[in-house]
């Protein structure tokens, strides 16, 4: 089990904004369907607080389709490449090894990872290659079969072992903790 280890450096909490530039995102789906929208948007959430901006270019709303691994790109570097002249910092939320690479080397500095490493076997070694910074989120599985995997016993538990396992792994290919 994951324990609080109260000898962790404390650190201050961060606002992430959040921009999907994608036509079926749950919260803001087909509103920044554009570069400039979408940076404008970006710079927004910068006024209103947000410390980071954290760009996906993939749906993961319950039910949504999978989009290729180009037009994920086609959707979030371009923004990327355009948000990182204003020196905000900038997340790629991805699923794919290849994108996050991308992202980066356009100028994001994090990689987000809902599925923690499960949908693509070579995004943990691709970000300990990187050395930037990785969250790793818990997943069961893709949009379209994601809730008939969310059935749980105990719930708690069952997180912290499958977030522990994708730590190890994680840590295990070279992702500094």
């Amino acid at each position: 089990k994951m324990k609080y280890d109260s000898s962790a450096p404390k650190v201050k909490p961060l606002v992430m904004g959040v921009l999907n530039v994608t036509p079926d995102s749950f919260s803001d789906g087909n509103q920044y369907n554009s570069v400039e929208s979408a940076v404008d948007h970006a710079k927004l959430l910068v006024l209103a607080g947000a410390q980071i901006i954290d760009i996906g270019g993939e749906s993961t709303r319950p039910g949504a389709d999978r989009v290729s691994a180009k037009e994920e790109q086609a959707r979030a570097l371009p923004v990327i490449e355009k948000l990182s002249q204003s020196g905000i910092p900038i997340s790629i939320d991805t699923m794919r090894a290849e994108t996050a690479v991308l992202a980066i080397e356009a100028g994001a500095s994090i990689v987000n990872d809902v599925s923690g490493g499960i949908a693509d076997d070579l995004m943990h070694e691709s970000v300990a290659e990187m050395g930037c910074p990785y969250i790793l989120m818990h997943w069961r599985g893709h949009s379209k079969d994601m809730n008939s995997r969310a059935i749980y016993t105990d719930v708690v538990s069952e997180v912290i072992s499958e977030m522990q396992s994708q730590i190890d792994l994680a840590l295990k290919a070279g992702i500094a903790r």
